[in-house]
């Protein structure tokens, strides 16, 4: 019997919800989906805990990864077609780029993104793993970390991976979308990246697909306050934020609580992007923390001595949610003081420990930012333009201007 050579085995296909089938391209990315590092992601939700909202909210970053390469596959193909100069070694490198743009995510993707590493962002840890990765596969993956910072010469291979119309956004409001039911969120992938074109290095759009831009745009917005900005989602985000602070303190103040060893590292020190640079321990260490360490710890800490631990672990794991109130103004200092101190005296905490469980702050969604890597309308004529300016849209105008909301998120004291 004659067995399959090694490349056959690695073109695999997989069956994805959103997009379909979906075949690994290459050998190098097949081998980057078997690693740890990404299999990892795999046990990292999307979207955090808006599953306690939309109970269907539970695909991962892995399923996101996998959906964004493929758009990005597709996008390079429309390109080359339309007579874009791209070598196969760039298609892999885009394709490698946007497959590990997500890969330093910590548990819960962003809930955690500040509470367990010192102002860390995700983006950073990621370009650590690519690096890492890059020793083990013999600087193979030179080309897409090129790409992913940006000093690339071909400058709209990595607004493809990083921009305001990029495979990220159009898989993940897509992915997002479909798995909440929130229907208002789904955007026509497809026909954007028919109309994808390049001009002077730069990505653009096609006149004819102004109004799928459009859409994608609107859809970004409701998805914001409808699913990501939803007013319990933004409770629950609190209270686990809360619970990773006040673990963090009682480590600090000597009490060893539960956790696995690799989320003791993080809750035992303030870790900076310094840390991991000169300590190749914490990246090992992180590269295997994920949901299910911190919801063990969440289950075991319910029966915690610390009152305030116990309490956030108890609600968060019964889904007894903190209270929310989203509203257009401020809320007025008074209120805020009145119910600080009902919080006090009903739970018998200082002044000083209430933060765990009131705050409020401002809630800011930005559709569309004409100052970050615009969408360029390319018009028939051959001018481009700023979608901003391009749409006969008002709605588009107005989307540009970043909304603030605020919100009072604390625990019911009745």
């Amino acid at each position: 019997m004659k067995l399959h050579s090694s490349t056959h085995n690695k073109r695999k296909i997989i069956n994805d919800p959103v997009h379909g089938f979906i075949t690994i391209p290459d050998e190098l990315i097949f081998d980057l989906i078997e690693h740890p590092f990404f299999q990892r992601l795999r046990r990292i939700k999307q979207l955090g805990l808006s599953h306690l909202v939309y109970p269907g909210a539970n695909h991962t970053r892995f399923h996101h990864a996998l959906g964004a390469m493929y758009l990005m596959v597709e996008a390079i193909d429309v390109l080359k077609s339309k007579g874009v100069a791209i070598t196969p070694e760039e298609k892999l490198g885009a394709a490698i780029a946007i497959l590990l743009h997500d890969i330093g995510h910590g548990p819960f993707s962003h809930t955690l993104e500040h509470s367990l590493l010192n102002e860390i962002h995700h983006e950073e840890v990621s370009l650590l793993f690519m690096h890492r990765l890059n020793q083990e596969f013999n600087g193979r993956l030179d080309l897409a970390i090129s790409i992913f910072e940006d000093t690339y010469h071909k400058s709209f291979l990595n607004q493809l991976v990083s921009g305001q119309l990029d495979m990220d956004r159009l898989d993940y409001l897509q992915r997002d979308s479909y798995f909440t039911g929130v229907s208002e969120g789904v955007v026509g992938s497809d026909r954007i990246i028919a109309m994808l074109n390049v001009s002077d290095n730069n990505l653009v759009i096609e006149e004819k697909g102004i109004y799928s831009v459009e859409n994608f745009i609107g859809a970004r917005r409701i998805m914001y306050w409808q699913v990501y900005m939803h007013k319990t989602v933004v409770s629950s985000e609190f209270m686990l934020t809360s619970i990773l602070k006040r673990a963090k303190h009682l480590y600090k103040q000597g009490m060893d609580l539960f956790a696995s060893p690799s989320l003791k590292v993080f809750l035992k020190e303030d870790v900076t992007f310094d840390d991991f640079k000169q300590n190749d321990q914490l990246l090992e260490n992180f590269a295997l923390i994920d949901d299910s360490d911190i919801s063990t710890s969440i289950k075991v800490w319910q029966s915690c001595p610390d009152k305030i631990l116990s309490k956030l672990c108890k609600d968060i794991a019964s889904r007894h949610l903190f209270k929310t109130i989203i509203s257009k103004e401020a809320f007025d200092a008074q209120v805020v003081s009145d119910l600080k101190n009902k919080i006090q005296t009903k739970f018998g905490i200082s002044d000083a420990e209430t933060h765990y469980f009131l705050k409020s702050e401002k809630l800011i969604n930005s559709a569309y930012d004409k100052k970050y890597k615009q969408i360029n309308i390319k018009l028939r004529n051959g001018k481009i333009l700023d979608l901003a300016k391009a749409s006969d849209n008002l709605n588009i105008s107005a989307l540009s201007t970043p909304v603030e909301k605020f919100y009072l998120s604390f625990t019911k004291t009745d």
